[in-house]
């Protein structure tokens, strides 16, 4: 399990820091494996101390963002580092199912749940900032979750 939060630490935090040109000052990162928050967090406080790094889960244990775990009601996967989290936040599955709709209405991006869920996470860091670069990690593509309710319009 330790080259899963090392695969972030060399690459996910460097190439973060080489597309944002270092301007990067917020990571937002969902905890499953914890793999790519504990990694990514890592690699970036080591490279630029300043910034900081915001984990986000689902608010309850019976949720629907596959690969997101509820950590207080989980088995906590022995990589996850709960000292580099500068802050902890939570996401409801209909908020993330919503983003979902949103980003593939707006912008264009087919996204899963959990996906939804770190976009959302990120922008409600960004509605805190005066100004800063908030990078987070769209972590499912949606081509899985075509059949499911939430895209069917008489639901919103």
């Amino acid at each position: 399990m330790n080259a899963n939060w090392q695969a972030h630490y060399r690459g996910t935090g460097p190439e973060i820091l080489e597309q944002t040109d270092g301007a990067v000052t917020h990571f937002v990162a969902g905890l499953g494996t914890t793999g790519t928050f504990t990694g990514t967090s890592r690699f970036l406080k080591e490279a630029k101390p300043e910034i900081r790094v915001i984990s986000f889960q689902p608010l309850s244990p019976f949720h629907g963002l596959e690969g997101l775990k509820h950590l207080p009601t989980s088995i906590v996967p022995g990589i996850y580092d709960d000292a580099l989290s500068d802050e902890e936040t939570t996401v409801e599955t209909e908020v993330a199912q919503s983003m979902v709709l949103r980003l593939a209405r707006e912008e264009g991006l087919l996204v899963g749940p959990s996906a939804g869920a770190a976009a959302a996470a990120a922008l409600e860091v960004a509605k805190t900032l005066k100004d800063g670069v908030v990078v987070t990690i769209l972590c499912d593509s949606g081509h899985k979750y075509l059949g499911f309710d939430f895209w069917d319009e008489e639901n919103e």
